[in-house]
């Protein structure tokens, strides 16, 4: 990951793919799009079918995405084969949901992928890892807990790792002690004086050679991510508030909804 980095400055990835028009997010023509952008990360979701399938899809977003109150965890992967996603006027289109072994064969060897959610059954995420063999391409964050360390300590050792830290940092020093391939941290922060995005913090992960991503895109307004600077910012008008604060502070992976406009001006500022 770090040779990438050297190689390619700013890396984006791409959240869920490029979505738009009649391509629903999580489908292989929003991944595709997203590399034909400029993306350097793909992630996606992972949900868990009635049968133990994984799958493509965001938990919980089955009213958004399919225009269905349907319940993936209570279903079989044959019922879930027939379900397709909306498009933004909420008509069907014809793209249904990715199982996640779909997904990591048509995009190995292509580019970094981050597994969200991943957590929602963290064995079998590593297991269909190994089962591809994409090891090297795979980056695994979870939120700050005892119990999902664990079993990357016990399956993926070997496997790149990001805690998701938001506000107070309270896990560096005990991922540091354990068997963890710990190469950065997601950072999550509401203000701009947050202790996460100080230069003291910021440079003692820099220290260690580690990563750090954060989110410009937008989940809810009310909800902020990077502070404030974010994508509907950039696009609209502002990108040196909306992205380039970020770049300047020291972020190296920046999670969007707007690959091309990002990559446009991470280039235009040598990045």
């Amino acid at each position: 990951m770090e040779c990438l980095k050297k190689e390619k400055g700013i890396l984006i990835a791409a959240h869920r793919g490029v979505a738009g028009g009649n391509i629903p997010c999580n489908t292989l023509p929003a991944f595709e799009a997203a590399l034909r952008q400029g993306a350097d990360i793909l992630e996606t979701d992972i949900a868990c079918s009635g049968s133990g399938d994984l799958l493509a899809f965001h938990p919980g977003k089955e009213k958004q995405h399919l225009g269905v109150n349907v319940h993936l965890e209570q279903m079989t992967l044959e019922e879930i084969s027939a379900l397709r996603y909306i498009n933004v006027d909420l008509d069907p289109t014809d793209y249904g949901i990715l199982t996640l072994d779909a997904f990591l064969e048509t995009f190995k060897n292509r580019c970094l992928i981050n597994l969200d959610h991943g957590w929602e059954d963290m064995k079998g995420t590593i297991e269909a890892v190994r089962r591809h063999g994409m090891e090297d391409q795979i980056l695994l964050k979870t939120p700050a807990k005892e119990k999902y360390w664990a079993i990357i300590e016990e399956l993926a050792p070997d496997m790149m790792f990001m805690p998701i830290i938001k506000e107070e940092d309270n896990v560096t020093e005990l991922l540091e002690s354990r068997n963890i391939n710990y190469v950065g941290a997601e950072l999550v922060f509401a203000k701009d004086d947050s202790y996460l995005v100080s230069e003291e913090y910021i440079q003692s992960h820099k220290a260690q050679g580690r990563l750090l991503w954060c989110n410009p895109l937008v989940y809810y307004y009310k909800s902020q991510l990077t502070g404030g600077h974010n994508d509907d910012i950039a696009v609209s008008g502002d990108p040196e508030y909306g992205w380039g604060w970020l770049m300047d502070k020291g972020f190296d992976i920046l999670q969007t909804d707007w690959i091309m406009p990002l990559r446009h001006f991470a280039d235009s500022r040598g990045k």
